[in-house]
């Protein structure tokens, strides 16, 4: 049996994007800029929904609480690379890199439980229009958001315990800027037969199941839209589910093109910056869509941006 070298680990290095010093400078203004704009935008979306009573209906209630993971999910992964690039360090703590991880799993797949749940609720207001506000309750809206939160943790700390029993040799280099799930399994001396299966039954389980229910939905919401008599019911059912279908879109676009491209190349360098296209910009985008997109929603951030001038 070969012997391996394997060592009670304190601390991994998170390598980064880049090796060049010369980039650092321009790669914290890059991430710092991105992560205030993710952070302002979502938090207005949050604020207009609160603050405007034409909003407050289960396809809004959802959008925050989107809003609010997006908010989460950026500020799990990037303030720890901004800190490690003014303090020229590449560590982070053996129980900072497990919490990372548990968060980001958690925080994205809450994103991915809501997306299905708006959704559904976009397959309802479509297909069952008359019964829109009696299925969509509040009390429904409130459960299909805790079951969904719920479910994420689950998900979350199963991945993280998985990652807790693994054991590492001396290599401790993460050729990513924050503590990705994968690469530190790379990183594992121990046996990773077991966890991969593991983790390949989660993501039918916990990514599956959300994605089937988001294409069981437009499916339906297609064929009923196709069944319209007329153009602008058809149109304006297209409108109302168009937002969520370009972050739906974003979202999953991403996180396939960079499956694909780190199944293709043997860089680890070129994966950790092409996860930079799911990690953080469809985070800072979604807030840019809604606004655009939605009618509603650029109707009360004029409210706000009105109130905010009157004021000064």
């Amino acid at each position: 049996m070969e012997a391996r070298n394997e060592t009670a680990v304190s601390e991994f290095h998170l390598l980064g994007l880049t090796n060049d010093p010369a980039l650092q400078p321009l790669i914290f203004s890059l991430f710092l800029s991105v992560n205030l704009v993710t952070i302002l935008g979502n938090l207005i979306i949050i604020l207009a929904v609160s603050s405007d009573s034409h909003l407050h209906k289960s396809m809004y209630f959802f959008l925050s609480n989107l809003s609010f993971t997006d908010v989460c999910l950026s500020t799990s992964t990037i303030p720890k690379m901004l800190v490690n690039i003014l303090t020229q360090s590449q560590s982070i703590t053996y129980t900072g890199c497990l919490t990372q991880v548990c968060f980001v799993l958690v925080f994205g797949g809450l994103e991915n439980c809501l997306l299905a749940v708006m959704s559904y609720d976009r397959y309802v207001a479509i297909c069952h229009p008359l019964r829109y506000i009696d299925i969509m309750n509040p009390c429904l809206c409130g459960l299909l958001t805790l079951f969904s939160l719920l479910v994420s943790i689950v998900d979350g700390l199963l991945h993280s315990l998985i990652a807790l029993c693994l054991s590492f040799c001396t290599n401790v280099e993460i050729p990513h800027f924050f503590c990705e799930l994968a690469q530190i399994i790379k990183l594992s001396c121990s046996d990773t037969l077991i966890d991969n299966i593991l983790i390949y039954v989660a993501v039918c389980i916990f990514a599956g199941v959300p994605l089937s229910g988001i294409i069981f939905s437009y499916v339906h919401i297609v064929s009923s839209v196709f069944r319209m008599p007329s153009s602008e019911g058809k149109h304006k059912a297209f409108s109302t589910c168009g937002s969520h279908l370009s972050v739906v879109s974003l979202f999953y676009g991403t996180g396939f093109g960079v499956y694909i491209s780190s199944s293709v190349t043997d860089s680890p360098r070129n994966s950790s910056v092409a996860s930079v296209m799911y990690s953080v910009v469809p985070q800072m985008l979604k807030p840019l869509i809604y606004s655009l997109r939605n009618k509603d929603m650029k109707e009360a951030l004029r409210k706000i941006l009105g109130r905010t001038v009157s004021h000064q």
